[in-house]
């Protein structure tokens, strides 16, 4: 069975090696890499931002950057190692990212993807969604969604 859990400083190179496999097909179609390629995970480990999913082997499968924010959660980055990605790991941390949402008080779970990511569009989409805009930012052409929590049986399938 997965474990989600916090990311710990000694987890740091994995989860910059996960993010680096996850996001380095989308430079060549970005042009550039990905955000999530220049986050500082150092800080973000340290402030309790990130968690990991592991499988039920152990390893390191999947990450997922929380931001909360004054009115929402932001779902600010979620990647799956490549050769774990058919087994629903994203799926389980997008769960997690609601309970995390509701647990905090938050009626809403923002995420944001670049535009050119279309695959991310349509599953963020299947999962309940909705795109509320577009727009530069960060350099970046970004398309903004959001999702209310609802209950746990009925959010994030």
């Amino acid at each position: 069975m997965a474990v989600i859990r916090l990311a710990r400083p000694e987890d740091r190179e994995t989860v910059e090696a996960i993010v680096r496999e996850a996001y380095s097909i989308y430079i060549a179609r970005i042009g550039k890499p990905p955000g999530p390629m220049l986050d500082d995970y150092a800080a973000l480990i340290a402030a309790g931002a990130v968690s990991i999913l592991e499988g039920a082997d152990g390893v390191i499968a999947a990450i997922i950057v929380l931001l909360p924010k004054p009115d929402h959660l932001l779902l600010d980055n979620i990647a799956v190692r490549p050769d774990r990605q058919v087994q629903a790991f994203g799926r389980q941390l997008i769960a997690f990212a609601g309970a995390e949402a509701r647990r905090l008080g938050h009626a809403e779970l923002r995420l944001y993807t670049h535009a050119t990511m279309i695959e991310n569009i349509a599953l963020y989409t299947r999962l309940g969604f909705v795109e509320t805009g577009r727009g530069h930012e960060d350099g970046y052409d970004r398309v903004f969604m959001t999702k209310r929590p609802g209950k746990p049986e009925q959010d994030f399938p």
